[in-house]
């Protein structure tokens, strides 16, 4: 079986992709969380952008499989964080095996935030290697709330031939970009879809104002 249809592209490719979008989710995510709860974060672009979020977070633990949210939260006191080591895979830059498996049998959590390659109605979310497919799958085993993090381009994609098939009570967080038909879709199986709104000229607004405040 092949196991891409489409070569895959790297985390540093990804990271300016749809930038507005994915920090429109990163924001609504980061507003879901309370003082106190354990938080599960994957690898990729949008959910490193959540890590950044985070990082004004109040007595949280985070796990993490991405060095992305590693790398955001390393140095904030009020974030305990915790590394699912394992293999790495340079592309996602994300830790995948045995050894990542075997650290998650140990932790439950309160909240999961998984990134995608694609989402479908019918197979559920879609990345490029097997490892990435049943460690999602694991994790979500592991969660009370589960949350995929995917901006509109991401839907109704399938790049890749691998899946991971979530339970119907998962959370999509998009943005108003998206297809109103896969929506449906998606609602229609039990899914709730949350469309954030980007904006993309506020850091532009927020200078105009400052300027015009000093006038």
């Amino acid at each position: 079986m092949a196991l891409a249809a489409h070569p895959e592209a790297s985390l540093r490719q990804r990271t300016g992709e749809a930038f507005e979008a994915k920090q429109a989710i990163a924001r609504w995510a980061a507003a879901e969380v309370r003082p106190g709860e354990s938080l599960l974060l994957d690898a990729g672009s949008t959910v490193g952008a959540l890590a950044h979020e985070l990082r004004t977070a109040k007595d949280v633990t985070v796990a993490t499989t991405g060095l992305t949210a590693l790398q955001e939260l390393a140095d904030v006191e009020s974030v305990h964080v915790e590394c699912l080591g394992g293999t790495l895979r340079p592309l996602s830059q994300g830790f995948v095996g045995p050894l990542t498996e075997a650290a998650l049998e140990r932790l439950t959590f309160d909240r999961l935030f998984l990134g995608t390659d694609g989402v479908s109605p019918e197979h559920g979310i879609c990345e490029a290697d097997l490892r990435q497919t049943r460690l999602k799958e694991l994790m979500a085993r592991r969660a009370d709330r589960v949350y995929v993090l995917a901006h509109a381009a991401k839907l109704g994609r399938r790049p890749f031939h691998t899946w991971t098939p979530l339970r119907a009570d998962w959370t999509l967080v998009t943005d108003d970009g998206a297809d109103p038909r896969i929506v449906e879709g998606l609602e229609a199986r039990g899914i709730t879809v949350v469309q954030t709104r980007a904006e993309p000229h506020t850091a532009h607004r927020s200078a105009d104002r400052a300027v015009s405040d000093s006038a």
